[in-house]
This record gives C-alpha cells, structure tokens and sequence, in this order.
C-alpha cells in the first residue's frame, strides 16, 4: 500500500487509511499481509511526519523513497514524477506484491501507478471518478485509466467511472475511508486541542481554520487571491489557524506572502506545517469557520455541519454539502470577508455525501472477492453502457434511499423511500398530543427505519419531513401549525433529527411537499409550472415555477385553501371567512354531515353509521351516491367553491397544468371542470385538470426534498 502526500498542510487521508485498515475486525485474518511504501512529502521532516503515525498503527513500511525534487515549481513536480519511475521497479521486484493500493490524485500517485501497471501488478485506486478544478482531474483521470479496480465515494464518481469505460463489476461504491473515522470520532476534551493549537482565551466556534493550496494551473491567480484570504482574515479579526500549503508549484510564494504579512508573529494567527489528524479534525468540528481550496473543506468538514468558504476553482467540481459557500472570482478583499461575515458562526446539518462511516469493511469484503488466477489485462466497457450499473450484493451496494416523514393530524409516519419513488417499508403511529411525546416519538421512529434500512440494503441519504402548517425551510423551522397539531409552534425539526441520525435533514409544509412529489414523481413530472391542490382534512397546495417550488416572501405561498371565494361564506380554521377550506375540506363536510345528522336527514336507505363512529365526509359522500339530495347539493357547493378557486389560479399563475390531490379530488373534479368552463376565461379553459395518481403525496414529497436535493451553491 503505497503512502502518497494527499496534504502537507492537513491531513493524510492515507495514513488514516493504514489506521482505519489495522482496526477494523478480520484484517489481520484476511490473509493479506500488508506492505507501505513511503514517498513524496512523508519523507520530509521539515514538512510532515506522517510516516511516523504509520508505524505508530503499527504498520510495517517496507521502503522508504525520497522521490521528491525540491523547488515547489512545475519543473520540479515532472522531475519529481521521474525520480520515482528510476526508484520504484527495484522496490516493487523485491516486494512483488499481489496487489497495489494507489490513493488520490496527486502526482506522486501517478508515478506509482504507473510502475505497478508496466510491472503487471494489480492496482486498486480509492477515489477516482471524482472531479475537482485542476490537473488533479487529469491525474485522477489518468490513474482510473490505469487501474484495474476502482474503490469510489460517491454515486456520481462510480457514473463517471462508468463512463470512462471502466468494468462495471470492478468498481464498488464504498464511500470515503475517512468518515469512517469522522463520524465516530468523539473527544469531550476537545477544548485541550483548541487551547493547544489556538490559545487559552478561544472558545469552541470563535475561530477559523485556513488552508489554501496553488492551483497550479494558475499559480499566479492563486497567489494574489491567498494574499486577499490573509487580507480579509486579518480584517475579520478573529482568531486563526493557518496551515502552510503543500508542496505543489506555487507553495514557495505562497510561503512568502505569509511572510511579508507577518502571519507566523501576528497575535491573532497561528501557523503551522501539520497537525495530527485525530486532532485536525476537533478543530475543524468545532471551527466557527473553515476557508480556504483544500479538498478536506468540501469533503470531510461536511460530515460536522461546519460552515466553509471554498476559495476559487481548485475544488469547484466536487460534491459539496450545504455547508460551503463557492467563492469562485475572489477579486477583492470585500468579496470574502462579506462571505466571512456569511458563513462565520453558522452549523448546518451534518453532510454523509462522501461516507456513510462504513467504507472500510467493505473496501475489505472487495478486496477479498478479487481472484488473484484472473487474467490481468484490463477490460474496457464501451457504450452502449447498461442500463443496470447495480454491483452485486456481495459488493454491498445499497439502493440510494431516503427517511421520508409525514406529520398529519391523525398519524405519524416514517417511510423509507428509493430513489425510484418506491416506499420500501412504511411506519405507522398515532401522532401524541404534546411536543415531548411527538419529538421522541419521531426520533424513535427514524432510528429504527433507519437500522432497518441496512438490513434492507438502502443507504440513507437523508430525512425530508413534511408536515402542516407555516415552515421556514432554510432553517427547518415549524413556525407555527395547523390547529390540528397541538405543540407545534416554533419547532426546530433538523437540529435534533441531524444530532441523532448524523444526516441532512429537510422540513417543508405538507402541500408543498405533494407539488414537489408530482414534480419528481407524479403528473407534474417534466412540467415548468404547475399548480397542486390537496384535498383532505384541510385544503392545502403547492405551485411550481420554472421548474422551482415557490416559498413566498414570509413562506406563505400556496395558501390556497385560504382563498375566499365568498364574502359572506362559512367561518374557517383561520379567523376569516368564505375560504375554499371553509367549504370543500374534510372538517368542512363533517361540519355539515353532523348537521343532517342531527337533524335525521343524513341516512338513506342502505346506510348506517355505527353509534360508536363519528360522523365525517365519508358518510356525506356515500349518502350523497345514495341519492340524498341534501347531501348532494352540500358536495356541488364544496365543488363549486374549489373550483372558484383554482378559477382564481388559473387566473393568477396561468400554470400548464392543475393536479388535484388527496382523498377527496376524485369526488370534486368534474364538477371543479364544470366551473372552469362556465367561469374561467377562453385562454385559460384549455388548462388540464387531474387527479393525482400517487398513493402517498406527503411522503414521497418529502422523499423528494433529500433525493433531488441540489448541494452546490455559488456565492
């Protein structure tokens, strides 16, 4: 297992590799005799000591090569590349090892890759597939060429792949060996590493950690914009640990605008050549701040929900979680400290993009599968490429899911949904009356769907929670609820759900949920506007814009059922009166079916209603079909007055298609039409109206928020 420089400057994604190798159970038992070889940047002792934390695992490094040509330019980097291809043959003939691991995609990688690939050892490269800004991709890329098994982290790294032409059945989807250390990774002491690094006087979340490398590409450009970093770091004026760039082309100036501006003696900076990962990683969990192009902000810091600035292009193509802020052209020290000024102090929900904490037991389960006796020339999979890309079981590859909840009036549900829109288990309860009940109650039921979702082979990529009422989604607050759900006012949803379960959480307003299941799902699919109304207890919607949910200015958009239709109408839920939900929702129609009730008009012929069942909708309706003439007129004015309503859309959003949902639109639609042709203007009159089809709207809704959830933003 070759230890190549990820990082001078931070972390060593390979020595936590040989670590997390040497502790996880049954290595040792595979029959694999493990073997490092030492080169790039490990062997300096002036820039890191990485090598010595990997005998510290215990892991025997069989050879040590200084293959690194000082100079920290471009020349230097290819003599540096050649140095290694003169060294590395005599190594590999002597070890003549079964197997090469070749990690990343620095340039020290390609020269070990390949060697191994010209002496006709196997080679498994973790991480490739991925895209990042720089030549990084052109080695990263090379590396995959030359690889015969590709260990990947995320789902569009393993297309990528599959793209490139590589063997389907060598690529496994594991995830990133680190987070299997970051997401178990506990230290109440962490305080200690914070003074040590950073001073007695600095609290948890009041400082920054910076680490920017050159982008060598445009070392110029990258130069200018670390001098705007340390201006608008200086400005901000809080406490800051910097970390030297590694050694790429570029480093030397960068090291020497640190020194014009005085970092290394300024009070509020620290600067350093490395720290230990274990307590790396303390520092970034409990950073107010990370900024700089490392490829460890838009990975690994994610999986701590800590706020990062992405400087530049060096990691502009990567996943990222919701934690990063892309400063793309910082041409101007304002641009980034007004991003400081954003992102500092901030705790967004914890990312598992990368890593679901459980890479390692499977990268060994793939390395135990590979046949030694197989041919070793390389098959390429050339277009068309499969429809089915799924690995086998074996390889462990789960169906891409999400926790989906739904908080109704009545019931609590928990579901786990594919990303094909399949409800592959469903949970049921009775949704309790206090806040207490109601929150333990959710987290008890997402923990088990979600230890279930692991025997069920689904990997969970997050929680969408759809529930009634005002919600400010950003935050994932409940603002305030329907009268339905008692204790439900000002609820923060995503921070106990995120500390729990260690993923992103989304929470959204119910009948927003059912628009973005019809986009994703349903009839809406395809479409650039459209309008959704649910038909249940209450009435409820969702409206789709150019392709976007609309939130409203205070998150009060799509109120529809609280259009008036009437000045003079029945009292609603709200306080005012004539609303489409004071005529055509279920509370509505049980309203008026006690009425007939009372007054022994309700029950015809072929109909009964238990003494101990209440009376409510369903009853109106049968007895309605039945011919109660009362019953009927009361259905053709809820009707009438739903269909005013989206009259009055129709009107207003002029959407290509309105979808009525819930269980009572199949009762209301032709009767919503016939209103539509005697009311609506000519140019609107061709505007189809439906029925949902979909079973579960809220749900798969929710579902929907996690699985089309779009990581990147640009600042």
């Amino acid at each position: 297992m070759p230890t190549d420089d990820c990082s001078v400057a931070a972390k060593p994604r390979e020595q936590l590799l040989c670590s997390l190798f040497q502790t996880t159970p049954g290595y040792r038992a595979s029959g694999w005799k493990p073997m490092a070889i030492r080169t790039g940047s490990h062997a300096f002792k002036d820039l890191i000591n990485t090598y010595r934390m990997i005998e510290q695992d215990d892991f025997d490094i069989n050879t040590r090569l200084h293959t690194i040509v000082r100079g920290e330019d471009e020349a230097a980097m290819v003599e540096s590349v050649g140095l290694a291809l003169v060294k590395l043959p005599d190594v590999l003939n002597r070890l003549k090892p079964d197997i090469m691991i070749v990690h990343g995609d620095r340039f020290d990688a390609l020269a070990l890759a390949t060697s191994a690939a010209l002496m006709n050892i196997r080679i498994l490269h973790i991480e490739g597939g991925e895209v990042s800004g720089t030549i990084d991709d052109s080695i990263r890329h090379a590396i995959t060429k030359l690889a015969h098994y590709h260990v990947c982290c995320t789902r569009s790294a393993e297309q990528h792949l599959i793209s490139m032409c590589e063997d389907h059945d060598r690529i496994l989807l594991a995830g990133c060996p680190s987070y299997d250390k970051l997401l178990s990774a506990k230290n109440k002491d962490y305080m200690s590493i914070i003074r040590m690094w950073l001073g007695d006087d600095v609290k948890s979340k009041d400082y920054i950690v910076a680490l920017q490398h050159p982008v060598t590409t445009d070392i110029k450009h990258s130069i200018k914009m670390f001098e705007l970093t340390l201006d608008a770091l200086i400005s901000f004026n809080k406490r800051t640990l910097v970390l030297f760039p590694n050694i790429d082309a570029g480093s030397k100036e960068m090291v020497r605008v640190m020194r014009k501006k005085g970092i290394e003696h300024h009070p509020n900076f620290r600067a350093v050549k490395h720290v230990p990962f274990d307590q790396f990683i303390q520092l970034v969990a409990h950073a107010g701040c990370m900024i700089g192009n490392s490829s460890c902000g838009v990975r690994e810091v994610g999986a701590f929900g800590t706020p990062v600035i992405n400087l530049g292009t060096r990691q502009i193509g990567r996943e990222t979680g919701e934690n990063v802020l892309h400063v793309r052209d910082a041409d101007t020290q304002d641009k980034i400290l007004q991003a400081l000024h954003l992102q500092f102090g901030k705790q967004y929900p914890c990312s598992k993009i990368y890593g679901d904490g459980n890479a390692v037991p499977r990268i060994l389960k793939f390395l135990k599968s590979i046949d030694l006796q197989e041919p070793l020339q390389k098959k390429f999979c050339f277009p068309p490429v499969k429809e089915n890309i799924s690995q086998d079981i074996d390889h462990i590859l789960e169906t891409l899911s999400a926790l989906a909840v739904d908080l109704g009036g009545t019931n609590l549900r928990v579901a786990i949904v594919s990303m094909k829109g399949e409800i592959v288990k469903k949970y049921t309860q009775f949704n309790p009356k206090t806040y207490e009940e109601r929150i333990n109650l959710i987290l008890q039921m997402c923990v088990e769907a979600a230890a279930e979702a692991v025997k069920l082979n689904c990997r969970i990529l997050g929680v969408g929670i759809s529930t009634g009422g005002r919600v400010n989604p950003r935050e994932g607050i409940v603002l305030h609820s329907t009268k339905l759900i008692q204790e439900w006012n000002s609820v923060d949803l995503r921070t106990p759900l995120s500390d729990t379960l260690h993923l992103p959480v989304w929470v959204d307003n119910d009948g927003n949920c059912a628009a973005l299941a019809e986009r994703k799902f349903g009839q809406g699919k395809g479409l650039e506007n459209f309008v959704t109304l649910i038909t249940g207890t209450g009435i409820g919607g969702g409206i789709i814009h150019q392709h976007e949910l609309i939130h409203g200015s205070s998150f009060c958009a799509a109120e529809l059922g609280h259009l008036v239709v009437s000045l003079d109408g029945p009292d609603c839920s709200c306080g005012s009166h004539g609303c489409i939900e004071a005529y055509a929702s279920g509370m509505a129609l049980q309203r008026e079916a006690k009425k007939l009730h009372d007054e022994d008009l309700l029950l015809v012929e072929g109909m009964s209603v238990p003494k101990d069942e209440a009376v409510g909708a369903l009853h109106l309706i049968q007895a309605a079909k039945l011919g109660n003439a009362k019953a009927q007129s009361i259905l053709r004015t809820a009707g009438t007055a739903l269909g005013l309503g989206v009259v009055n859309i129709l009107h207003t959003m002029n959407p290509s298609l309105v979808i009525l949902s819930g269980v009572l639109a199949s009762h209301y639609i032709h009767i919503v039409k016939d209103v539509i042709r005697q009311q609506a203007l000519s140019s609107v009159q061709d505007v189809d109206v439906v029925v949902s089809d979909l079973v579960d709207p809220a749900l798969l809704g929710a579902a929907s928020m996690v699985l089309d959830y779009t990581t990147r933003r640009i600042y």
